[in-house]
């Protein structure tokens, strides 16, 4: 079986998702042909060889529809020959773009394939794509969970009761984020995964101002007096502050067989080394990232302690931390850049950005191994190690 790297990877500054964000002008078509563009441009791969582009957003409806990729890479000046697909997981939807993209290189189905995702929160809410009065679910499910299923802030705050995870610890820990990204733009290091666009060169959600007494001020985001009766072992901890804001960004990686990279003369960032994909309860909706990460590891044959960096995706604070309670990872070595509270969460674009992230922060730290993990909406959660190559 063939290798598959990376060779690229590219995203947008993160906007704020609102009509007044820094990218709520930019059609979310845009959005993902700038990094696409931007992912051509930087690598110097003739486009016309592009196999394939999977592209991952989550509500695809409005200016969102009708397979966005296609559009995307067609606006990025891609040759007509050039096919696309958009696919939903969830929140890891451009995880999966990768996996499928990967998987597809390593079968000797695809030479050079793209993943990438995009999402525009500000022009496309999240629940645009479920009219009012629509049951997305259907009577099985309801008949399969007689009392209901929850709205994720609920999972998240049933998750911070499961594990016992206060109010402070949450802060804190969303503080260490706007940190470590306010840090990490200080000192340039995203300097080589981003691509300004239309003056907007930073992430708009960072506050590196940030306190624990600032964060403390905020009040419950998600309190609900039916929820409270329902679930009395909620404390009701989960803020704006210490989960991810709503956003706009699209970001890209390019990925072909080891041997191509050769042949075309490029160094790969990383090889796709495993992956893994898993289903856990759907109200605690958010867990899967534990499993997930177990699974991938026993597949790649490796400890927790072989890997050097970790990208876990910061839906909320509660999530990051359960899974470190529960697989002893060091939070030293995980979102050391930052993570989505700080940068942002746009949801079909964060897988990408997250893999973005991870394989810059590899080379610039010399890391041999990389872990990447997000939890999804219904009980899922992708995970994929990724490898140096020397």
């Amino acid at each position: 079986m063939r290798d598959a790297v990376i060779v690229e990877a590219v995203r947008t500054p993160v906007g704020k998702g609102k009509p007044n964000g820094s990218l709520a002008h930019v059609h979310p078509v845009e959005l993902l042909a700038h990094t696409l563009r931007t992912l051509v441009e930087r690598s110097g791969v003739d486009p016309a060889l592009i196999d394939d582009v999977i592209g991952g957003t989550v509500d695809q409806v409005g200016e969102q529809a009708m397979n966005t990729t296609r559009y995307a890479m067609l606006s990025a000046g891609l040759p007509e020959t050039v096919p696309a697909t958009t696919v939903d997981r969830q929140c890891g939807s451009s995880q999966q773009a990768v996996h499928f993209a990967a998987q597809g290189v390593m079968a000797g189905a695809y030479d050079i394939v793209v993943a990438c995702g995009v999402e525009s929160m500000s022009r496309v809410p999240m629940w645009s794509n479920v009219p009012p009065g629509k049951d997305p679910f259907g009577p099985g499910v309801a008949a399969r969970y007689p009392e209901g299923l929850v709205p994720q802030g609920i999972s998240a705050e049933l998750i911070a009761a499961k594990w016992s995870i206060g109010r402070a610890e949450m802060d804190a820990f969303a503080v260490s984020s706007h940190t470590k990204a306010a840090a990490a733009w200080e000192t340039g290091r995203f300097d080589a995964e981003v691509a300004p666009l239309e003056g907007v060169g930073r992430d708009e959600s960072v506050r590196p101002g940030t306190t624990a007494e600032v964060l403390a001020g905020l009040k419950p985001a998600y309190y609900d007096p039916a929820f409270a009766e329902r679930f009395p072992q909620i404390e009701w901890n989960v803020t704006a502050g210490n989960a991810s804001p709503v956003n706009d960004g699209a970001s890209a990686v390019l990925i072909m067989a080891g041997e191509t990279a050769e042949r075309l003369g490029l160094r790969p960032l990383a090889r796709l080394h495993t992956f893994a994909v898993t289903g856990s309860d759907p109200l605690l909706m958010l867990t899967g990232v534990i499993p997930a990460t177990e699974k991938v590891l026993r597949r790649a044959g490796l400890r927790l302690g072989d890997i050097d960096l970790f990208e876990v995706n910061e839906a909320f604070a509660s999530v990051v931390l359960a899974w470190r309670q529960e697989t002893g990872a060091d939070l030293g070595k995980v979102n050391v850049h930052g993570g989505a509270i700080a940068l942002g969460h746009p949801l079909g674009a964060s897988g990408t950005r997250l893999t973005t992230t991870l394989v810059h922060a590899m080379r610039e730290r010399g890391a041999r191994y990389g872990l990447q993990t997000m939890c999804e909406a219904g009980g899922l959660a992708n995970a994929m190690i990724l490898e140096a190559v020397r």
